[in-house]
C-alpha cells in the first residue's frame, strides 16, 4: 500500500509507524515536501506519521480516527463497500432540504439511527437531507464546526461505514444527500496540521486566529488538501452536494479563488461521473457573484443560503429588532416583500448594523430562484440564542404555519431544520465536550459573558459542557402525535406536496414575483403563475384585495377560508395562510 505525507517540516526524515513497525519514508523527487513509501497494509491497520524525532501524530489525511484527533489513524478500503441504490440525481430547483445535526436528532446520536428515520423525511416530502458536519474533534458530542480532520467522520457517529450505510439508505428512498464542510477554520483542540507544513498564515486575521493558507507560499498543497477532502466526500461516500460554511471567511486574494478552483473541480467530477454534485455557500456578503456562474465572471457556487430572507421573516413574525435585525425591522413587511423580489435586503443599501452600505443587486431576468436558499429556522439562527429558543417558543401555532407557507411556496428551494415541521418544542442549544480544561472553561464563561453584555443573567445561560444542555436539544417525537404539533406536520406536508404537483412554485423566474402587502395590517399576498400566496400575520382578520373578480378556489389553508368575493377580496382570519389558484 502507497503511504504519502506533505511534510515540508520535516528537515531530515519521516517514520510511518504501522503496527508498532517504524518504516522510513523516502523524499519524492517529482513533489516538493511530500515523502512517500509502499507497505504493505490492510483495512484497519493503525499507522501514524513521526517527523524527524517529534512524536507520532495521525496522517493529515486520515479516512478514519478510531480513537479520535489525537490517536493514530486507520487504515480504510473504500472499494469493500457494497452499495445497494444510486444517487437519485436531484437538482436543487424542486428540492426541499431538511436540515439534521446527528448527535440530536435522535437519543443515540449516531447516523445508524438517523438512517433508520429517514423514511419519515421520505414521507413528508423531503428530497435532500443536509447533515451538519462530521468531520471528527475532541469529546464526543458537538456541533461539528470545530472539526479537525477534514478527511473523516467522527466515530462517535459510527466512522466511515455508518455514513455509507446512511447514504446508501437516503438514496433507496429517493432522497439525496448534502453535508456541511468547514474550509475557513480548523479547531482548537487536536489540530496537528501545523506540525506537518504552512497550513495556516498570520497573513490575515481571522475569528479563530491564523487563516487557513489559501494565497501565501505553500497554498498550492493547502488548497489541493481541502479541495481533496471536498472529493473525497463526493466520490467516496456517494454525497450528492456540499454546503460550504462561511465562505466569506476564506481569506484569498489569489486571482483565481479557491471557490472557483472547487466548484470547477466539482463540475469535473459531476461530469466524469455522471451524477449530480452541487455546492451551496453560506456568505453574509450579499453578493450574487458568489452563486454567478464562472463563465460569468462569478465564484461558479450553485446556490447560496439567504439569511436576508430569514431575518426579514424574522423580524416579521416576532418583532424582535436587536442587533443585526434592527435593519429589517423597521419595517418588516416591505423587508419581507422585497426578499421575496430582489433576494437581498442589503443590495447596495446602507446597513445602520455594519454602519457602511452592504450589498449588491440580484440581477433577477438572468438568476434563477434556485440559486438560494429560503428558511425560517437553521441551526445557527437558533442555537446561537441565548437559551437555542427555537420559533414555536414563542409563536402561535398560526404563526408557525404562516412561517411555513413563505418559505415552502417561496421562489427560494425551501430548508427546514429538524423538527420544525412539527413544531418542536425542545430547544436546540450550544453544547460542546472540549477535552482541554482550559478551553472548556474559556468556552463556557465566554459564552455567558457575551450573553451577559446583552442584559442576560449568566446563570441563566446553559452550560456548554454540561451533558444536559445537549439532551435538552434532542427531538421529542411524541409530539408529532398530538395537536397543534400533529397539525402543523400534516400542513408542512400538504405544502410540499402542493409544491411538488404546481409547477409555479418551482418556476425559476424571480422577475415573476409579485408582491402586496400592508404594513401596518400586517398581510402580505405574492403571486407565481397562476397562483396567489397570502398571509395574515396579524391577530384579526383582514381583508385582502385579490383583484381577481372571484376566480380564485382554494387550494390549501391553514384556517377555513371562503372563495374571494365577487370584487377579488379575500377575507383572511388572523394569524393565517392559504393558497389559492385563478387556473
Amino acid at each position: 500500500m502507497l503511504f504519502e505525507v506533505w511534510a515540508p517540516n520535516a528537515r531530515d526524515r519521516v517514520t510511518l509507524l504501522l503496527n508498532g513497525s517504524g518504516h522510513p519514508l523516502d523524499r519524492d523527487a517529482e513533489r516538493d515536501g511530500w515523502w512517500t513509501g509502499v507497505v504493505p497494509a490492510e483495512a484497519g491497520d493503525r499507522y501514524g506519521f513521526a517527523l524527524d524525532d517529534g512524536p507520532v501524530l495521525p496522517d493529515p489525511r486520515a479516512r478514519r480516527l478510531p480513537d479520535g484527533p489525537d490517536g493514530l489513524s486507520a487504515v480504510v478500503d473504500h472499494s469493500t463497500y457494497t452499495w445497494r441504490h444510486d444517487s437519485p440525481r436531484l437538482r436543487l430547483r424542486g428540492g426541499v432540504l431538511y436540515e439534521l445535526h446527528l448527535g440530536t436528532f435522535t437519543p443515540e446520536g449516531t447516523l445508524d439511527a438517523a438512517a433508520a428515520r429517514l423514511g419519515e423525511l421520505a414521507g413528508l416530502g423531503i428530497t435532500h437531507v443536509e447533515l451538519m458536519p462530521l468531520c471528527p474533534f475532541p469529546g464526543v458530542r458537538g456541533w461539528g464546526y470545530d472539526g479537525v480532520a477534514p478527511w473523516a467522520v467522527h466515530e462517535p457517529y459510527g466512522g466511515p461505514e455508518a455514513l455509507k450505510r446512511f447514504v446508501d439508505t437516503a438514496h433507496g428512498l429517493g432522497m439525496g444527500v448534502v453535508l456541511d464542510v468547514v474550509h475557513n477554520h480548523l479547531g482548537p483542540s487536536g489540530n496537528h496540521l501545523p506540525a506537518f507544513g504552512p497550513y495556516f498564515t498570520d497573513t490575515h486575521h481571522t475569528p479563530w486566529g491564523a487563516a487557513v493558507n489559501l494565497d501565501a507560499p505553500g497554498s498550492d498543497e493547502v488548497r489541493a488538501y481541502f479541495q481533496g477532502s471536498a472529493l473525497a466526500w463526493l466520490r467516496d461516500y456517494r454525497i450528492d452536494g456540499l454546503r460550504l460554511d462561511a465562505v466569506h471567511a476564506l481569506a484569498d486574494t489569489r486571482a483565481l479563488t479557491f471557490l472557483e478552483e472547487l466548484s470547477a473541480a466539482v463540475d469535473e467530477l459531476a461530469r466524469e461521473q455522471g451524477r449530480t454534485h452541487f455546492l451551496i455557500a453560506e456568505s453574509d456578503l450579499a453578493d450574487p457573484r458568489t452563486t454567478t456562474p464562472r463563465a460569468l465572471g462569478g465564484t461558479g457556487i450553485h446556490a447560496q443560503w439567504n439569511d436576508d430572507f430569514h431575518h426579514s421573516l424574522h423580524t416579521a413574525l416576532t418583532g424582535e429588532s436587536q442587533g443585526y435585525y434592527a435593519d429589517f425591522a423597521r419595517a418588516p413587511m416591505a423587508a419581507l416583500a422585497k426578499t421575496l423580489t430582489h433576494v437581498f435586503f442589503h443590495d447596495g443599501t446602507y446597513s445602520a448594523f455594519r454602519g457602511r452600505h452592504h450589498g449588491r443587486p440580484v440581477d433577477r431576468e438572468r438568476t434563477p430562484a434556485h440559486r438560494f436558499l429560503g428558511y425560517a429556522q437553521t441551526h445557527d439562527q437558533i442555537g446561537n440564542r441565548a437559551l437555542g429558543d427555537r420559533l414555536s417558543a414563542s409563536l402561535s401555532p398560526g404563526l408557525l404555519a404562516c412561517a411555513a407557507t413563505l418559505v415552502l411556496t417561496g421562489p427560494s428551494v425551501p430548508m427546514l431544520f429538524m423538527g420544525e415541521e412539527w413544531g418542536a418544542t425542545t430547544p436546540w442549544q450550544y453544547f460542546t465536550d472540549h477535552t482541554d480544561p482550559e478551553l472548556a472553561e474559556a468556552v463556557r464563561r465566554g459564552r455567558r459573558r457575551e450573553f451577559a453584555e446583552h442584559g442576560w443573567d449568566e446563570n441563566e445561560v446553559p452550560d456548554p459542557q454540561d451533558p444536559a444542555t445537549r439532551d435538552r436539544s434532542v427531538l421529542d417525537r411524541t409530539e408529532r402525535e398530538r395537536d397543534p404539533h400533529k397539525r402543523l406536520l400534516a400542513w408542512h406536508r400538504e405544502l410540499i406536496a402542493l409544491r411538488r404537483t404546481q409547477p409555479d412554485l418551482t418556476d425559476p423566474d424571480l422577475a415573476g414575483v409579485k408582491v402586496a402587502f400592508d404594513e401596518e395590517a400586517r398581510w402580505l399576498v405574492f403571486r407565481r403563475g397562476v397562483l396567489r400566496v397570502a398571509v395574515n400575520l396579524g391577530k384579526e382578520p383582514a381583508v385582502i384585495p385579490l383583484g381577481t373578480n372571484g376566480r380564485d378556489r382554494v387550494l390549501a389553508a391553514w384556517e377555513p377560508v371562503e372563495t374571494p368575493a365577487a370584487d377579488g377580496a379575500l377575507r383572511l382570519p388572523g394569524e393565517s395562510a392559504v393558497v389559492l389558484t385563478d387556473g
